[in-house]
């Protein structure tokens, strides 16, 4: 099997295991030319431990009974689509509204500020410039054909 039939199969298989959970959602399979696929969910509510545990062992046993590794030679990871990983779906950038998030666009701008709205084409981003009263509230409405990254900020 070639690495894409590989995603579109398990991508398959995930949504048959997760479909009766309407808050968790995949966001992205991949795999390695070694047979590592890694597989990365989301929920609205979050997702924890338990969660990627229960979706790892069901998916790994579907994917032994399917024989795609006759050798059983792949290994599988599930995990959240952690802080480090940007975000890809219309419906992550929903749940992280209220959330500091920086965004790259595709000529290389780049913006940070308050996830204050989400569209269907695109977001808006509140960025505060100066302090105390030089303070200044810019909102940036970006498209998403525009943005090539967004990645939510940990704010101490």
């Amino acid at each position: 099997m070639t690495n894409e039939s590989i995603i579109q199969s398990v991508s398959q298989l995930i949504q048959e295991l997760i479909a009766g959970d309407t808050d968790m959602f995949l966001v992205e399979v991949r795999v390695k030319p070694t047979h590592n696929i890694k597989v990365f969910l989301d929920a609205d509510s979050g997702v924890n431990i338990a969660r990627c545990a229960t979706v790892n062992r069901a998916l790994y046993k579907k994917i032994e009974e399917a024989g795609w590794f006759p050798e059983g030679d792949f290994s599988l990871e599930v995990s959240s689509a952690g802080l480090d990983e940007p975000l890809k779906m219309w419906r992550q950038y929903k749940k992280n509204i209220g959330r500091t998030a920086e965004v790259t666009m595709n000529d290389g701008a780049k913006f940070s500020g308050l996830l204050q709205e989400v569209t269907e084409d695109g977001i808006v981003l509140e960025e505060t410039i100066g302090k105390n009263k030089k303070k200044e509230v810019i909102a940036h409405s970006l498209l998403f054909d525009n943005i090539k990254q967004t990645k939510i900020q940990v704010v101490f």
